[in-house]
């Protein structure tokens, strides 16, 4: 995730200079929308996009929430990588474009492997599709140790550390080509066995499979976009010693 310090005095800065952004537009005849932008030192990816729906364009369709890395859904792909916009400064995108030479032009595409809608809206479908039932959203919280708890709680508890942006199934090479489970959604059966290891009879023959546990080609993708330090790759890995413990 980006370091970006949110000092109120940098949003009282005029812009640095303009940038050159390019937006697929699959749906229109054009199919792409190409704005000037003019950005600060803190404007991220989802900056921009607001300013170009205000200043350029009212119909440009993009998914967003919380603005600071915690829901997941303006996940994109950012010249030609899976991020968060929110949390993508578009600064560090030109700094780096033009230290290896290359073109500074920002260009946003919407996530592969999802439900297209328009622009670089998405329906996130596919990333739910295999999750494991009835899965809880919250574990013991590793923060709070030896602390003590009010007396109406058992523990200090926390989310799991996946937001559900579907980064990782856009950037897993192996759904493009093959049925297969979401990375995330392998990690989600894996932290459930951690919890609930009472389940492991009824979860673990879901996972069981090429489809599965067994069709990751260990390319990593998955655990490199990830903005939360999920490593699904690492989950899918314990995955499989699961099973070769359960098989005997």
């Amino acid at each position: 995730m980006s370091n970006i310090v949110y000092d109120p005095a940098i949003f009282r800065e005029p812009a640095l200079r303009t940038v050159f952004v390019r937006v697929a537009r699959p749906q229109h005849r054009e199919k792409w929308g190409e704005y000037e932008v003019p950005v600060k030192s803190h404007t991220t990816v989802i900056d921009v996009l607001e300013w170009i729906r205000a200043h350029c364009d009212p119909t440009l369709l993009y998914r967003h929430s919380c603005h600071h890395g915690s829901c997941g859904t303006c996940g994109m792909v950012i010249n030609g990588d899976q991020a968060l916009a929110c949390t993508t400064r578009i600064l560090d995108l030109v700094d780096r474009a033009e230290a290896e030479g290359r073109d500074a032009t920002v260009e946003l595409r919407p996530l592969p492997a999802m439900n297209h809608i328009a622009d670089l809206a998405v329906d996130p479908t596919p990333l739910y599709r295999d999750f494991p039932t009835a899965a809880g959203y919250l574990r013991e919280s590793e923060y709070n140790k030896g602390s003590e708890t009010p007396p109406e709680i058992e523990r200090y508890e926390r989310f799991e550390n996946c937001i559900e942006c579907g980064l990782c199934v856009a950037a897993c090479p192996v759904i493009r080509i093959r049925d297969f489970m979401a990375p995330a959604a392998l990690a989600a059966y894996n932290r459930e066995l951690d919890k609930n290891p009472e389940r492991l009879e009824e979860l673990l023959p879901r996972v069981d499979s090429d489809r599965g546990a067994w069709g990751c080609d260990r390319h990593l993708e998955c655990s490199r976009v990830c903005p939360t330090g999920v490593y699904p790759a690492k989950h899918i890995a314990m995955l499989q010693k699961k099973i070769k413990k359960a098989r005997g």
